[in-house]
């Protein structure tokens, strides 16, 4: 599946339970190899009692994620196109907090995702002076960041321009920048006006996408705070756009966007 070009292997682990491993997943991911993904995506029994399924994430390199707000779309569409479900609203327990999706049309789905996190020490950012922004220096550049956790950690940077903009070599250092102890995706966002924003992000464990929800989110969280624009706002990546509601500290992302059912497949163990 995809949405807006980041691409995902989703497994119905409700079904058909499948053990996982770092080593299965690297292969799968294998654009060469394997099938190709941005991060795997699996839809498994609830372990929580209030939640409809759990949704579990993990990246191409094998690590696990906590969140990914694309990824939430793309579930909830196949949770009701393999019948799992035949309730349009459903809840998500993740590693990242819970999650409510909306189905509101065949393709566009709306997640309400949970408020972001913005102590430096629940992030986790550290070494920083603990103010909205920070600034890290990479060979002689100083980098000013408002680090963002929306149940994943991010590192959002405000830019005149997107074009030419190094994003693999620049996000790549600042990902394992010793500041964010457990690495972070991070967001290049270029202000238009106060209702749209472009945003390009290198995601932890993967490298550059073509979309990023969690990002997006990330970006208008970080952009609002800065006073750069209001409470909704459409974000263009270079694989589509989203569109995000935030009201302030303290209260929910709203992020709204297309799923989009590629092709399907079974998983054949040989003997």
């Amino acid at each position: 599946m995809h949405s807006l070009g980041n691409d995902f292997m989703v497994l119905n682990c409700v079904s058909n339970p499948q053990n996982l491993n770092a080593d299965l997943i690297r292969a799968w991911s294998n654009r060469k190899l394997g099938i190709g993904f941005d991060q795997l995506l699996v839809i498994a029994p609830p372990t929580v009692a209030n939640a409809d399924f759990d949704y579990l994430i993990f990246n191409a390199d094998g690590t696990e994620a906590q969140q990914c707000g694309n990824g939430t779309r793309c579930v909830a569409f196949l949770a009701n196109h393999l019948g799992l479900s035949k309730s349009n609203h459903l809840l998500w327990n993740s590693a990242g907090g819970m999650i409510e999706t909306t189905r509101q049309s065949t393709q566009h789905i709306e997640t309400l995702m949970p408020a972001p996190i913005l102590e430096h020490k629940d992030i986790p950012f550290i070494g920083g002076s603990g103010q909205l922004t920070e600034n890290i220096t990479l060979d002689e550049q100083t980098f000013c960041v408002t680090p963002v956790s929306m149940g994943n950690p991010h590192g959002v940077i405000f830019v005149d321009s997107l074009l030419d903009l190094d994003v693999q070599k620049i996000g790549g250092a600042l990902t394992a920048h010793e500041f964010f102890p457990e690495r972070a995706n991070i967001g290049f966002c270029q202000i238009v006006d106060e209702h749209f924003v472009r945003l390009r992000v290198y995601e932890r464990g993967v490298g550059e996408t073509l979309a990023c929800g969690t990002g997006a989110c990330a970006a208008v969280v970080a952009a609002h705070l800065n006073g750069h624009v209001n409470g909704r706002v459409k974000v263009s990546l270079p694989g589509g756009k989203l569109r995000i509601h935030w009201s302030g500290r303290g209260q929910p992302v709203v992020m709204s966007g297309d799923a989009t059912l590629v092709h399907r497949g079974e998983i054949v163990t040989e003997s």
